[in-house]
C-alpha cells in the first residue's frame, strides 16, 4: 500500500514559526526530504527512526535536480512510507512546491499541503518593517527578483509594480539586484525611496542594510550580504528605525549549544531563543535504563521499612514511579516516609505525580540537601536513594557518617549517544558563542567526544555551567567556564548568560 506525502512550509528560519499541523506531520513521518533552508532544528520533531535526505542547495552551492526530488519523494510513498517534504517558507510561494504536488498527483499518491509562514511576510516583520501602514502603503507586491532564464519573455511588470503607494518584496534578489533596482528606477521609481535587504531573516544571524533604491546594491555590496536574502521597498521601510524588535532581544545573533539530553533540551532551548538566539542541539548523554532495576522493585516491597525518600533528578522521579505503576504498587504505602528533593526541578516533577515535598534545600546540589538536615535527627533513619548510576557519593557517605542507614538504588545510566563531532566542529568554525553545561555528565561526555578536537573547540568558544559542581568537571577538562549562575536552575542559568551577553560584543554580525 502506498504511503502519503506531506508538502509542509517550514517557515523562514525560526523553528518557532512552523505550524502546529507541520510539526504533527513531521511527528508522524517515516522520511523527510529537506531543502537547506528548512531549520535543522525541525528534524527533531520527527521520529529518531525517520529518514533524512537533504536535498536544498546553498545560493549557488551544488543543486539536487527538481525531477530526482520528485522521484525521491514518490519512490518513498510508495515504499509505503510517511514522507514529509519540508519546504522553507510557504510550498506554494515561489517554493516549486506547486511542481511537486503536480509531479505527486500524476504518480497517483495522496499528499496534503501544509502552509507555511512566508519569509516574504516574516522576515520584514523581524527587521521591524511593515508591510503596509495607513500612512505609507495600502497594497503588497511579492515579486521574484530571478527569473528563469529560460522565459521567452519577463513576467514581471516592473512599471506596474513601481508605484510610491505601493511596497514591493524581492524574493531571491542578491545576485540580480542592481539589476532590480534599475528596473525599478527605470519603472518610474524615485532613487531616493527607502530600501532594505534582510539576510538570514528570522535566524540568529539576520542583517539588514537599509539604503534607497538608487544605493542598496552598493551598499549591500559593501556588507557583502548574500543569500538567502529580500528586499523590502517603500517608505514602510523608514518605520524601522522605530519598529525594529528582533534586534533587540538580549541574545540576538548568538549562538549556543545545549548539551542536555534530548528530552530535556527545551526548556532551556526555548528561553534562550526567546531571546533571540540560535540554539543547536548537541546532546552528549542519553538516559538509559540500568542493566537491572531488581535493587528498586526490591524497594518498592518494602516501603514502610522507610524514614527518608530522596530524590536528586527529575530522571529519577520518572523511573521512580512509572516503575511503581507497572508492579501495581500504591504510593500511598511510602505514607511514613518524608521526601526530599534536591532542587526546584525535581521537586516540580514529584508535584505533578501530586506529592508535596517536605525539603528543597536553597542550594541545589547534595551539601545544600545535607545542610537542610542538620536539624533533623538522622542516626538510625533508612534513606532510599533512587538515583543515576555513577552519581557522587557526597550525599550517601556524608549520611551514614550521620549515623543514617542508607540503600542507593541505580534507576538510570547516563551514555555516550550517537552525535557527530565532526558537525561540532563545523559549527565551531562557523561561529559559536556559548557551549551550555546542565549536568558533570554532559561536560565530561563532551570532553570525550570532542576527543583531539577539544583543544581547537576552546579555542574558538566560550563555556557555561549552571553550577559549581558542573564548573569543576568542565575545568578539570581544560574548558574555562565563562558563564556560572549563582542559583543552580535552568531560569538562572538562562538569565546568567543573557547577562554576561549584554555588553559583549557581537562577531560579524551586526545591523546597518
Amino acid at each position: 500500500m502506498s504511503g502519503r506525502i506531506y508538502l509542509v512550509g517550514a517557515g523562514p528560519g525560526d523553528p518557532g514559526l512552523l505550524t502546529i499541523r507541520g510539526r504533527q506531520c513531521l511527528a508522524a513521518a517515516t522520511c523527510v526530504i529537506y531543502d537547506y533552508l528548512a531549520n535543522p532544528r525541525l528534524l527533531d520533531f520527527a521520529p529518531a527512526s525517520a529518514e533524512r535526505l537533504l536535498v536544498g542547495k546553498h545560493g549557488g552551492g551544488e543543486k539536487v535536480a527538481q525531477d530526482v526530488i520528485n522521484d525521491l519523494m514518490v519512490d518513498r510513498a510508495r515504499g509505503g512510507a510517511t514522507v514529509v517534504r519540508l519546504k522553507g517558507g510557504d510550498p506554494f510561494v515561489f517554493g516549486r512546491g506547486a511542481e511537486e504536488a503536480q509531479a505527486i498527483r500524476a504518480a497517483g499518491i495522496d499528499f496534503e499541503v501544509v502552509p507555511g509562514v512566508s519569509a516574504a511576510i516574516a522576515v520584514p516583520a523581524y527587521a521591524g518593517i511593515p508591510l503596509t501602514h495607513r500612512d505609507f502603503a495600502s497594497s503588497v507586491t511579492i515579486t521574484t527578483g530571478y527569473e528563469y532564464p529560460g522565459k521567452a519573455e519577463a513576467a514581471v511588470r516592473w512599471h506596474d509594480i513601481a508605484r510610491p503607494d505601493n511596497t514591493i518584496v524581492l524574493l531571491m534578489t542578491t545576485r540580480q539586484l542592481d539589476a532590480n533596482m534599475r528596473q525599478l528606477l527605470d519603472g518610474g521609481l524615485a532613487a531616493e525611496t527607502p530600501a532594505a535587504l534582510i539576510e538570514w531573516g528570522t535566524r540568529a544571524d539576520q542583517r539588514t542594510v537599509v539604503a534607497t533604491v538608487g544605493t542598496l546594491a552598493a551598499a549591500a555590496a559593501r556588507e557583502a550580504i548574500g543569500p538567502p536574502a529580500l528586499a523590502v521597498v517603500g517608505d514602510v521601510v523608514r518605520l524601522r528605525a522605530t519598529l525594529q524588535w528582533c534586534e533587540r532581544r538580549p541574545l540576538f545573533g548568538r549562538r549556543i549549544v545545549v548539551t542536555r539530553p534530548r528530552h530535556q533540551a527545551p526548556e532551556l532551548a526555548a528561553t534562550l531563543e526567546a531571546w533571540g538566539a540560535e540554539v543547536m542541539l548537541f546532546p552528549t548523554i542519553e538516559i538509559a535504563p540500568p542493566p537491572s532495576l531488581g535493587a528498586l522493585d526490591d524497594a518498592l516491597e518494602r516501603a514502610a521499612e522507610f524514614d527518608w525518600l530522596v530524590f536528586t533528578s527529575a530522571n529519577g522521579v520518572q523511573v521512580f514511579f512509572d516503575r511503581l505503576r507497572s508492579r501495581g504498587r500504591d504510593i500511598r504505602a511510602w505514607h511514613r516516609a518524608r521526601i526530599a528533593a534536591i532542587g526546584p526541578q525535581t521537586a516540580r516533577a514529584l508535584a505533578a505525580f501530586g506529592i508535596h515535598v517536605d525539603v528543597v534545600p536553597t542550594d541545589f546540589r547534595a551539601e545544600g540537601l545535607l545542610a537542610s538536615l542538620d536539624g533533623e535527627s538522622i542516626a538510625g533513619r533508612r534513606f532510599l536513594l533512587p538515583r543515576a548510576g555513577g552519581a557522587r557519593a557526597v550525599l550517601p557517605d556524608e549520611l551514614r557518617a550521620r549515623g543514617a542507614i542508607v540503600e542507593e538504588v541505580v534507576t538510570y545510566v547516563s551514555r555516550l549517544p550517537a552525535v557527530d563531532a565532526d558537525a561540532l566542529l563545523d559549527w565551531v568554525d562557523q561561529g559559536i558563542d556559548l557551549v551550555t553545561f546542565t549536568s558533570s555528565s554532559t561536560a565530561e561526555h563532551f570532553a570525550r567526544i570532542a576527543g583531539e578536537r577539544l583543544a581547537r573547540i576552546v579555542a574558538k568558544t566560550r563555556f557555561g555551567c549552571i553550577g559549581p559542581v558542573t564548573a569543576d568537571t568542565a575545568r578539570a577538562h581544560g574548558m574555562p567556564v565563562a558563564v556560572e549562575p549563582t542559583s543552580y536552575t535552568v531560569q538562572a542559568f538562562a538569565e546568567a548568560i543573557a547577562t554576561f551577553f549584554r555588553d559583549q560584543p557581537q562577531r560579524g554580525r551586526t545591523n546597518v
